[in-house]
């Protein structure tokens, strides 16, 4: 499960790391947020025919055939199902595959009978980039030109050595030398190999403050290990 996670790098320097270009109205200084949940916004990366476009998405997938432009815990897709489930199959196998970059996640720890968060973020330092699906919803009472909506999900694998049992999912993981094929790649055996556990030493985590918990809060000192 990816369920929360941290965007504080401004959208400029996201689009350079990915080498994208910042969509129309993407403000390029962003409004940075440690504790950002489903139905919030995401930053994706799409591939188009002008090259890589970074835009916004909601966190929350609607499916283009959905007869609401509402989310039911569609947040995530599993890797497993992802070409055959019928809320994502169609996003997947049109390619309507993002880049998602995210500075951090956090997953609970509830082995203890409580409930403990922890923040995991690359060893390297780098942000973190994810893989996604999106999708283009349109409100089928309004005129033809409207503004479509776009949603996304996040991809969730089975957890890698870096989790250390803290869940049983996590999301999956891209290298930069995945990018251009889980973007524009072929639907094939190739493809779903890259929705795999990361690598061991991918990942590193820390535990912080519970207030995490309640997205009303937000601020760097979420992110930081809990003393």
């Amino acid at each position: 499960m990816c369920g929360r996670i941290a965007l504080y790098t401004p959208p400029q320097r996201l689009a350079r790391l990915l080498e994208a270009a910042l969509a129309a109205g993407v403000d390029p200084v962003g409004e940075p947020s440690w504790n950002v949940g489903p139905q919030r916004d995401l930053f994706g990366v799409s591939s188009t025919a002008d090259g890589r476009v970074l835009d916004t998405y909601r966190w929350g997938l609607v499916p283009w055939w959905s007869t609401e432009g509402t989310a039911q815990r569609t947040f995530n897709a599993r890797a497993e199902t992802v070409a055959t489930r019928s809320m994502f199959r169609d996003a997947y196998h049109r390619r309507q595959r993002l880049l998602v970059p995210v500075d951090g996640f956090f997953e609970w720890d509830h082995r203890d009978g409580t409930k403990v968060p922890h923040f995991f973020t690359r060893a390297d330092g780098a942000p973190i980039v994810l893989a996604g699906l999106y999708d283009l919803w349109r409100d089928r009472t309004q005129p033809r030109d409207t503004e479509r909506l776009r949603t996304c999900t996040v991809i969730t694998t089975t957890p890698s050595a870096d989790v250390d049992g803290i869940h049983d999912r996590m999301p999956v993981v891209l290298d930069p030398e995945d990018f251009d094929q889980w973007l524009t790649g072929d639907a094939d055996d190739a493809l779903h190999a890259l929705l795999a556990p990361a690598p061991r030493g991918t990942l590193v985590h820390h535990e912080v403050d519970r207030r995490v918990g309640n997205v009303a809060n937000d601020g760097p000192e979420l992110i930081a290990a809990a003393s």
